[in-house]
């Protein structure tokens, strides 16, 4: 198993068309053929120390393997999500097996 987690950081001020693209973009990559598990959210309420909220979304993608992330990678679907880079001003990756 292949896990993918990105988080990303939405640019404040962006409108509401704007984030509704971004988590149709998002929810779109989770649908394609290599993905056997994905979900996209906002940080859960949970509030301690040792937890993270500063992000907007995150996005958590499962594959059989190295081989069907890189598949992933290159689709289309994931190309034209890509394009809607300038509504976020970071992202973070992490990726384990």
């Amino acid at each position: 198993m292949f896990v993918h987690t990105v988080y990303f950081w939405l640019k404040p001020g962006i409108t509401a068309e704007e984030e509704r693209r971004f988590v149709e973009g998002a929810r779109a990559l989770t649908t394609l053929p290599t993905v056997r598990h994905g979900w996209v959210g906002k940080p859960a309420a949970t509030d301690r120390p040792v937890i993270d909220r500063s992000y907007s979304y995150g996005l958590v993608v499962v594959f059989d393997d190295l081989a069907g992330h890189d598949a992933y990678q290159v689709h289309p679907v994931h190309d034209a999500f890509r394009e809607l880079h300038g509504l976020w001003t970071a992202v973070k990756i992490y990726d384990f097996e």
